[in-house]
């Protein structure tokens, strides 16, 4: 997958997000405007409903106080005042003597004619100590149409009841009576927002994925792009030289010298045994990953082997005039590792430091231990790596970039195949640098 194509692919995802992100505020705008809409007219019809109510309920009243008056003589002191005291409590007063059946009939009778079908409780007070002398709540049976009271005072009831005493004022309280406004209300706190929220994060959260596998995938199949390259290149030398120097070896007027068979028979001996090395060091990742490769761990003097790399890369490197410094500080210089292939790791360090330096490389190495075990650095004075490419130099087949200039060979799998024997011994490394100056590679061995 090309660049252009991972573009086309980022862009029309964006494009989908905003979509996506644009219909849904569309649709939420419009369904709050019709649910406000409908909330009003829902508080509109409750606020006529509740108004209508009340209406009734003290026209009903009033009507009791009427029933009252027409059987007295002076019907003047009989009528009182109904007054409402919350939206489903009311009082009346009557300064009159006053059966709670009769009044309870009434309350029954006009409530049924004035459409009241809810439940009631009501109390006749006494209006000089405004304690109630007698109450009851009677309830609506739906099925019936009737009116009943729900059960009695001290086993009496109503009717039952033997009245000596005025009653003065009587109350009526609807226990039933819901204000549907203020359920509205708070339905309403339930932001659509938070549904939205959720669908555009879940859906950038995909995207977001979708979009670093792509990524992922190019830059690996860049990767191993370039190591076929790399080991096209890498083999398809050797294999020149072994044709050249066999075809040379065919020829009859070479029978006679023996130097140029010897010259041709070591360049081919030569050449064949670089095939076989390289062949063994890809062979050898493939047997990591599948992790079969057995270490054979023994005691091993590390600083032994630091001493006879020095002196190998100091003999000549490529032409290049090496310097190494060794600060060997370790009280203990053994370790308990595997030695072929710590070995390899060394030397694989070492050979990157001498190789990816534009001057005469000038590499220190520095050890020193602790009861948990030992360190080994090694520093040098190379190009140095970016910081982009530091989080991906131990992965497999990963070249740093040089641009278009490809004069230093290889796999890309050096420090691959170095961190994957360390994390075998249980040993750690990490690495510091800054280009131009040169890179830092820190390893921990743990007793």
């Amino acid at each position: 997958m090309n660049r252009r194509t991972i573009n086309a692919v980022i862009i029309l995802g964006v494009l989908s997000v905003l979509s996506i992100l644009i219909v849904q505020i569309f649709w939420i705008k419009n369904t709050t405007s019709l649910h406000e809409t409908a909330i009003s007219i829902q508080e509109k019809e409750n606020s006529l409903n509740q108004i209508h109510f009340e209406e009734k309920v003290q026209l009903a009243l009033r009507n009791v106080l009427g029933e009252i008056a027409t059987n007295r003589a002076d019907s003047s002191d009989l009528y009182g005042a109904v007054k409402q005291i919350e939206p489903d409590y009311f009082s009346a007063d009557i300064n009159e003597e006053l059966h709670p059946y009769y009044l309870e009939n009434l309350l029954k009778r006009e409530f049924y004619d004035q459409n009241v079908h809810s439940n009631f409780q009501y109390g006749i007070y006494d209006c000089f100590t405004d304690s109630i002398v007698f109450g009851n709540l009677i309830q609506f049976t739906a099925d019936k149409q009737t009116f009943a009271a729900s059960d009695t005072i001290n086993g009496v009831t109503s009717e039952q009841l033997k009245w000596k005493k005025d009653g003065h004022y009587f109350t009526v309280f609807f226990p039933n009576i819901e204000h549907l406004s203020e359920i509205e209300i708070e339905t309403q706190s339930i932001s659509p927002y938070l549904y939205l929220s959720t669908i555009v994060i879940l859906v950038l959260l995909f995207f977001g994925y979708a979009v670093v596998v792509i990524l992922k995938q190019k830059r690996l199949s860049e990767v191993k792009t370039d190591f076929i390259n790399n080991m096209t290149h890498e083999l398809k030398t050797p294999i020149s030289t072994i044709g050249l120097s066999s075809e040379m070896l065919m020829r009859s007027e070479i029978s006679n010298e023996p130097e140029k068979i010897h010259q041709y028979a070591g360049l081919i001996f030569k050449e064949n045994k670089r095939l076989e090395n390289q062949v063994e060091r890809v062979l050898n990742i493939a047997k990591l990953d599948k992790n079969e490769i057995k270490l054979k761990k023994e005691d091993f003097d590390l600083h032994e082997l630091l001493q006879e790399a020095k002196d190998t890369l100091e003999l000549g490197f490529n032409g290049k005039n090496v310097v190494v410094n060794l600060d060997l500080n370790a009280s203990t210089s053994t370790i308990h590792v595997d030695p072929v292939h710590i070995t390899n790791v060394i030397y694989n360090l070492l050979d990157n430091a001498t190789k990816y330096c534009k001057k005469d490389p000038v590499i220190s190495v520095h050890t020193s231990n602790n009861k948990k075990g030992t360190f080994l650095t090694i520093e040098d004075n190379g190009i140095g790596i970016k910081r982009e490419d530091l989080k991906m130099i131990f992965d497999k087949f990963y070249r740093v970039p040089t641009g278009n200039i490809h004069d230093v060979k290889g796999f890309g799998l050096g420090l691959y195949y170095v961190q994957k024997i360390l994390r075998e011994h249980n040993s750690n490394i990490d690495v510091k640098s800054t280009p131009g100056e040169g890179t830092t590679f820190s390893i921990f061995f743990p007793n």
